[in-house]
């Protein structure tokens, strides 16, 4: 919302803001903006959430360049720290200078094609760094040992804030040479940190922290407070190197690392070196595209000059250096009614308490809907229905409130009352753990369950609606998929309407889906944080059941798209089901996958399956189905781009390599048109499937080069 360190003003683009039609809303406005960023900075919590606060200073920028004349004293558009920072007496040994702020591609180019015309030609390439959100300082050090620590401040003078900043984790107290430097970076908590400060926090009986930002702002403020919470730092500048040694960016970096600072080149984001604004371009959208995952707080893209060289010719204006901008990218975090507080119970018994949320959009998502994590969570972050609350998205992509702006709380609101036992089945309630949960476990969720395992896109038995589940359930017949296959039509014929035909149906079709590949019983198991393309990426990658039981938390990871978190979920969930397994394998169940059509040929195959959505070098093509495809569902479409050897997924960037266009198709057919994406009509992709199954590689070969520039591997 506010500053990054030495890289982010709050100057923000003012040309689709309005400026405001009196002196008096301007003046008010700008005070506003001050009041929000007195709060930020002394780490107590948020006056306005992010897009509030972007919108209202765009405003102020709009009015001070529509009238001048109306622009106050030290304007909170051209301060650092829009006039609220803590200033502090410890003068910078050089100002901390801030970046100016682009909002997208165009602007990116604008600003590059302006660094070029200073320099009297093209820039020497560039570096991409994540803008952390958090608390700029600069860490002075003396023989290799840290010294002094400072705020940003106003940019001339901060605070010395040494004594907290010396418990940051990336900030050591020793470099390991002993050099006389000054290293500008970020304070800032990470999504563990702040799970870890709220629970010290709310220990000690203060409210919790609405944010990471604020969090990390009040922590290195803090002054005898009875518990430490963590803190972590990134660099990304350093002062006092031999100018002689004309170190780029990339070079200083790497510098400073090895002297054992983390750097924002040595984070989970990485600093890419690009030779070309495109390249910048690709890159941030790379760093969009995963920065939910990165477990701390990005806003934004700072793109800066690489060469010395080119840094020092293109200087600095007096409140920002020429040769840097920040790319910021949209709010994720927004404040919304919370409307009231439900409980839902997971299929595995979980109950949980969810926010129900006057819908906000964040990060072009409309989330009607929140997770409040566990009931004791709910008591820390002290929130009730009809506060307005903090909303983000955070780590694991789903919303979750934060806080609540507790002056502005209904005085007729009351605490969440937990359940007593279990909303669903009336059980009791286990609360020895964090997570609350039913007693009777999957067995409570068995309707649930069941729905999910014999759904089309899972096992696909026909005959099984809700209506026969309830009943199947509501008789004891059935708890769990497995209990499925030893029902018989003498069994079954008491139940209401279902007679000897019917019940005789049923049994077959629910016999027959024991034949279906590993990949369905895998998504009709309803692993947590897994669907159904990661089903059938983990069955295609280990083949049977009994390789996937066996495998390690580090095994599971070299399964396209899982990482150390779901590595752990997935791990665990297999525990969780092993006696619903062991039940399902008794049965006679199949739990082996076919062998991947879509593998790459390899050198000493000569006849190696087709893959006719694969590039050369046998990576998948990503693709994307928009449209309806004849004679597929939505979810089969995506699955014969699996099929056929490519990558499905539901966006269009410029990292897609096709888009099949089926009748209904909407923006994402344009989309790729502006892009200049190869488009497949949804029948030639149809053919294309059908050319496949049948073995017809002539046809494959004949159908792709009507679409695709390049011949796929065959």
């Amino acid at each position: 919302m506010l500053i990054m360190g030495a890289q982010m003003s709050t100057t923000v683009d003012p040309a689709h803001a309005a400026a405001f039609d009196s002196q008096a809303d301007y003046t008010a406005a700008v005070e506003q903006v001050r009041a929000a960023a007195r709060d930020y900075y002394s780490g107590s919590t948020l006056a306005m959430d992010d897009a509030t606060y972007d919108a209202l200073i765009a405003r102020v920028a709009a009015t001070e360049a529509a009238r001048p004349e109306w622009t106050v004293a030290e304007s909170p558009t051209e301060v650092v720290g829009a006039g609220g920072g803590v200033v502090g007496d410890v003068p910078h040994t050089t100002p901390m200078l801030s970046l100016d702020n682009v909002f997208d591609a165009n602007g990116l180019r604008k600003w590059a094609a302006r660094l070029d015309r200073i320099l009297g030609r093209p820039a020497g390439g560039y570096t991409v760094e994540p803008k952390i959100d958090g608390l700029a300082i600069s860490a002075r050090y003396v023989d290799g040992a840290l010294t002094q620590v400072i705020t940003r401040g106003d940019g001339r003078a901060g605070e010395d804030v040494t004594g907290q900043a010396r418990r940051a984790v990336g900030l050591p107290h020793q470099l390991g040479s002993p050099v006389t430097l000054e290293i500008r970076g970020e304070v800032f908590m990470t999504e563990a940190d702040f799970a870890l400060a709220n629970e010290l926090r709310t220990g000690h009986g203060e409210p919790p922290f609405a944010h990471p930002r604020s969090a990390a702002a009040g922590t290195l403020r803090a002054v005898d407070r009875a518990y430490s919470a963590p803190l972590s730092f990134f660099a990304y500048a350093v002062h006092g190197l031999d100018p002689a040694a004309h170190l780029s960016h990339s070079g200083a970096m790497a510098y400073v690392a090895s002297l054992g600072v983390v750097t924002t080149a040595g984070s989970a984001a990485g600093m890419p070196l690009c030779a070309t604004i495109d390249e910048v371009i690709a890159a941030i959208e790379t760093l969009d595209a995963n920065r939910l995952t990165l477990g701390f707080g990005v806003d934004g893209a700072v793109v800066k000059a690489d060469l010395a060289a080119d840094r020092d010719e293109a200087g600095s204006s007096s409140r920002a250096p020429r040769w840097g901008i920040a790319f910021k990218f949209p709010a994720d975090t927004r404040t919304t009614t919370l409307l009231r507080i439900e409980v839902q119970v997971g299929r595995t018994g979980v109950i949980t308490p969810v926010a129900v949320l006057e819908p906000v959009q964040i990060s072009g998502v409309t989330v009607t809907s929140a997770t409040l994590h566990n009931f004791d969570d709910l008591v820390r972050r002290n929130v009730r229905a009809g506060d307005t609350v903090f909303v983000r998205r955070a780590g694991d992509v789903i919303p979750e409130v934060t806080g609540a702006k507790l002056d502005e709380r209904p005085e007729t609101s009351e605490p969440f009352t937990p359940p007593a036992e279990c909303p669903r089945c009336g059980g009791e309630i286990d609360r020895s753990q964090k997570r609350w949960r039913c007693t009777r476990g999957r067995a409570c969720g068995a309707h649930e369950s069941l729905a999910y395992y014999t759904a089309r896109t899972s096992m696909d038995i026909e005959g099984l609606g809700d209506k026969i589940i309830d009943l199947l359930v509501r008789a004891g017949l059935v708890t769990d998929p497995a209990d499925l296959y030893d029902l018989d039509v003498a069994t079954l014929k008491p139940l209401d309407r279902m007679g000897d035909v019917s019940a005789g149906k049923l049994v077959a079709n629910i016999q027959a889906s024991a034949a279906q590949p590993f990949s369905r019983v895998l998504t009709g198991l309803g692993l947590r944080m897994t669907g159904r393309s990661m089903s059938r990426r983990l069955a295609r990658h280990f083949q049977t059941m009994d390789a996937l039981l066996a495998a390690s938390v580090e095994d599971l990871q070299t399964v396209e798209g899982v990482g150390p978190e779901r590595a752990v979920t997935i791990a665990s969930e297999l525990i969780e089901l092993r006696p619903v397994i062991d039940k399902l394998i008794a049965r006679g169940i199949n739990m082996t996958e076919p062998v991947d059509p879509t593998a790459p040929p390899t050198a000493d195959a000569e006849t190696a399956p087709t893959a006719p959505l694969r590039k050369p070098d046998g990576s998948p093509m990503t693709v994307v189905v928009t449209g309806a495809v004849p004679g597929l569902t939505r979810d089969e479409g995506n699955e014969a781009v699996e099929r056929l050897g490519g990558k499905s997924t539901s966006s269009v960037s410029k990292r897609t390599d096709l888009v099949v266009v089926g009748e209904g198709a909407g923006s994402k057919a344009a989309k790729a048109e502006d892009l200049g994406i190869p488009t497949m009509p949804a029948q030639r992709f149809a053919d294309l499937l059908g050319a496949h199954n049948s073995g017809d590689t002539a046809q494959v070969a004949a159908l792709l080069s009507e679409t695709l520039p390049a011949p796929a591997v065959l």
